[in-house]
């Protein structure tokens, strides 16, 4: 006979540990899921700041969106938000060169095999339009237009002010009934018997008591590293650059659908636009750029008047080996750091809260669930990071140490077979819920200088005068509608315009 269990005895009482991004990511999502059926707590103290510069995100935050029923518009209305097709690099493959990584689709495929192969085998036969010219997501990013398509046509995310979007989720999840306890957490404390996170003492006095707490405290990862000492795996030798400097700068034109990405000698640079104004930053390796010197050149490479102080950053690529320990689930920064190149931060977050809520126990943990949660979340950033190394890795720039020592360096043997694959074939095979799509490897190990030395046959299946009607329909009908789409920032002020008294 199933016999019912005690109220007293499920797991209602849910602790997040900090706001910002991640902190009010998973108090939304959490009392939006769940309602009543858990008791929710969010403990932030307005003494300590946010890192607050991831600005610009990836596709699967729209589903997230769509997700928790937030209104589109009026997010982006109170995120100073503009749309997003993909990422410009600049001087990544040599100075001077420049390609783009987008959100789309390129031409079409194949079951058998990606367009590229088609591509390629046109390239043999005289045609010699360049990828680029296939992808509408591409070519409207570059000439500044965007609409939102029939049939989700248009594939896009955002740029937008992560401080605010925190401002917005927090209002949603008070409103759907997580409350908020302002206070700074002194310690944490552990129930001496199962090891257990037991409490947040706050240094008001003020005790926290939970069943399953979220540790979104950022790279202090109070309780899932300080208290529970999970441990923390190093990955600064295939990703070096420790340091960042953002600023913000207000607009000086129309804000363009796309993020920049512009290498330096020690790094590289970016520049997201927002309705209002200018999110900018540099990423360096300290080893061979002082933080002065990096200052300099942030200074001289931005556009408009800053808006904000510099805000200086110190981390470590790296991810957290347990991100589920005991009680406590590691959410955002607390959980492992990837350094904001492809814009990950924000989808690791998302991540791993979901994750979360499909995991979440009624009456006790699992240790299979624990298991596998750690299992999938460590996957994920193994992915990311064999992505972020492969800009490094696959240049021909020589003009720096820095470079000299990314183009050089031992890489994890998932990237090499990537590479080295595509190089060989022209294949891409991507493993279970992989997050970059093949396109996406090909843009970038193309945009570096990776170039196939063979196709797969099935392109040789067409007659000449059939991939000349397939190359010709699909760049002509990406031409055809990128004509008739408006200018983004236009599509933005008609769209979900903000005010801008309230810029930040």
């Amino acid at each position: 006979m199933n016999e019912t269990m005690p109220e007293d005895r499920r797991l209602r009482r849910i602790v997040v540990a900090g706001g910002g991004t991640a902190g009010w990511m998973a108090a939304a999502a959490i009392a939006r899921t769940m309602g009543r059926a858990v008791d929710l707590t969010l403990v932030e103290s307005d003494a300590i700041g946010t890192i607050g510069v991831g600005e610009s995100t990836i596709p699967p935050l729209v589903n997230f969106n769509r997700l928790l029923g937030i209104n589109e518009a009026e997010f982006m209305r109170a995120t100073q938000a503009t749309f997003k097709l993909g990422i410009a690099f600049d001087g990544w493959k040599e100075p001077g060169h420049s390609y783009f990584h987008s959100f789309g689709m390129t031409g079409k495929d194949h079951w058998s095999a990606g367009f590229q192969h088609f591509w390629l085998h046109g390239r043999e036969k005289g045609y010699d339009d360049p990828y680029d010219a296939y992808c509408l997501e591409l070519k409207a990013a570059l000439e500044g237009k965007f609409a939102h398509l029939p049939d989700e046509a248009m594939n896009y995310a955002y740029q937008l002010d992560s401080t605010l979007y925190a401002k917005f989720l927090r209002a949603m999840a008070e409103g759907d009934g997580a409350t908020r306890i302002e206070g700074k957490i002194a310690r944490v404390e552990l129930d001496g018997e199962s090891g257990n996170v037991a409490a947040l003492q706050l240094d008001s006095g003020l005790r926290i008591e939970g069943d399953l707490f979220l540790d979104c405290t950022g790279f202090r990862a109070l309780l899932i590293e300080e208290a529970l000492h999970a441990g923390h795996d190093d990955w600064t030798h295939y990703l070096p650059c420790d340091s960042a400097i953002a600023i913000q700068t207000e607009s000086v034109g129309p804000a363009v659908p796309y993020t920049r990405a512009m290498a330096h000698d020690s790094g590289w640079q970016w520049r997201i636009p927002l309705q209002h104004r200018t999110g900018n930053g540099i990423v360096y390796c300290s080893r061979y750029l002082d933080k002065d010197a990096a200052l300099t050149r942030l200074l001289g490479n931005i556009e408009g008047q800053t808006l904000t102080q510099p805000n200086f950053l110190r981390f470590g690529a790296g991810a957290r080996r347990k991100q589920w320990h005991r009680n406590v689930v590691a959410i955002g920064l607390s959980g492992g750091f990837m350094e904001p190149l492809e814009s990950t931060s924000i989808h690791l977050i998302q991540r791993a809260v979901l994750r979360f809520i499909r995991m979440m126990p009624l009456h006790e943990i699992s240790a299979r669930d624990i298991a596998e949660f750690n299992d999938q979340q460590h996957a994920d950033m193994l992915q990311i990071r064999d992505f972020l190394i492969l800009h490094y890795k696959a240049t021909e720039r020589r003009d720096s140490a820095f470079w000299r020592f990314c183009g050089t360096m031992e890489i994890p043997d998932t990237l090499a077979q990537k590479i080295e694959l595509f190089r060989e074939t022209g294949r891409v095979f991507r493993k279970n819920e992989e997050l970059f799509a093949e396109n996406s490897w090909v843009q970038v190990m193309m945009g570096q200088g990776i170039m196939p030395r063979a196709y797969h046959p099935i392109a040789e299946k067409l007659r000449d005068d059939e991939l000349a009607r397939l190359l010709t329909m699909l760049r002509e009908t990406v031409t055809k509608t990128v004509a008739g789409l408006p200018q983004h920032s236009a599509y933005v002020e008609h769209y979900c315009g903000a005010v801008r008294a309230a810029a930040a």
